[in-house]
C-alpha cells in the first residue's frame, strides 16, 4: 500500500517566511493524512543548496542528493510551485533539471528509472493565469522521469488578473473549484499508488533499448540501459 507523500515546494521564499504554496500543500496533505492515513513529508527547495547541473550529485556543497533520497523514498510525489511570469518557478525548473540525473540510475535488471512505479501530481498557486500551463509542465516532466500521472492530478488556486490577495489572504481554502481539484487529485493519486504497489509496471527498458537499436539504422550508445553495453553508432551533434 501507498504510505508516503512528498511535497516539493518550489516557492522562492526561504523558511520561515509564509508561503501561499505551502498553505495549499498543507490543505492537500490534511486530506492525505486524515482520510487516507498516509504520511506527508515537505521539502522547501530554496532552503537547500541545490547546484545547477543534470547529474544526481554535482559534488562539493551540493545538497540535492539529500532531496533525491527523499524523493526515492516516497510513493506519491507532488511538485508545488507558485506561478511566475505565467510559468513554473526557477526552483521547480532546477528540480527537473536535477532529476535528469536519474536517467543514469536505471535498475540493473530492467533499466527502469528510480521514479518508475511512483505517482506524480502538481499543486499551483498564483494571482493570475498560468495554472494549466504549470500543471502540464510538471506532469510532463514527472512522467518523463518515470512517474505515473492519473486523471485530475493537479490542484490549483489563482486569483483575478492583476495584483491582489494570494491564497492565504483570499481564503483560497474555501474556494469550491480548488477544493474539488484537491480531493480529486488525492483520491486518484492514492488509488494509482496502491494499484502500482500491487501491479508494478513490467516494462523491461533494457530489452526495449536492444530491440530499438536492432531495428534502427543509427542509434546512440546504449550505455547503462543495455545488457551488452555495445555501442551501435555515434550520436549526432
Amino acid at each position: 500500500m501507498a504510505q508516503k507523500v512528498l511535497f516539493i515546494n518550489c516557492t522562492p521564499k526561504k523558511s520561515p517566511e509564509e508561503s501561499n504554496t505551502r498553505a495549499l500543500c498543507n490543505d492537500v496533505a490534511e486530506v492525505y493524512e486524515k482520510e487516507y492515513g498516509l504520511r506527508c513529508d515537505f521539502i522547501r527547495v530554496v532552503d537547500f543548496n541545490v547546484l545547477p547541473g543534470i547529474e544526481s550529485d554535482m559534488g562539493k556543497g551540493d545538497e540535492w542528493p539529500e532531496i533525491l533520497e527523499r524523493i526515492k523514498d516516497a510513493d506519491i510525489i507532488i511538485v508545488a510551485t507558485p506561478i511566475w511570469i505565467g510559468n513554473i518557478s526557477s526552483l521547480a525548473q532546477r528540480v527537473f533539471e536535477r532529476l535528469e540525473g536519474t536517467y543514469s540510475e536505471g535498475d540493473p535488471d530492467n533499466g527502469q528509472y528510480p521514479l518508475y512505479n511512483k505517482v506524480g501530481g502538481a499543486v499551483i498557486t498564483g494571482t493570475e493565469d498560468g495554472a494549466h500551463f504549470c500543471a502540464k509542465t510538471i506532469q510532463f516532466c514527472l512522467m518523463r522521469f518515470g512517474c505515473t500521472i492519473p486523471p485530475g492530478a493537479d490542484c490549483y488556486w489563482v486569483g483575478p488578473a492583476g495584483p491582489g490577495p494570494s491564497y492565504i489572504a483570499a481564503e483560497g481554502g474555501r474556494h469550491l473549484y480548488t477544493n474539488r481539484t484537491k480531493r480529486t487529485m488525492v483520491a486518484n493519486t492514492v488509488f494509482m499508488a496502491e494499484l502500482l504497489a500491487k501491479n508494478r509496471i513490467p516494462t523491461n527498458l533494457l530489452e526495449v533499448e536492444e530491440k530499438a537499436a536492432a531495428e534502427s539504422t543509427e542509434s546512440i550508445e546504449i550505455d547503462w540501459r543495455s545488457a551488452s553495453k555495445k555501442e551501435s553508432g555515434k550520436p549526432k551533434n
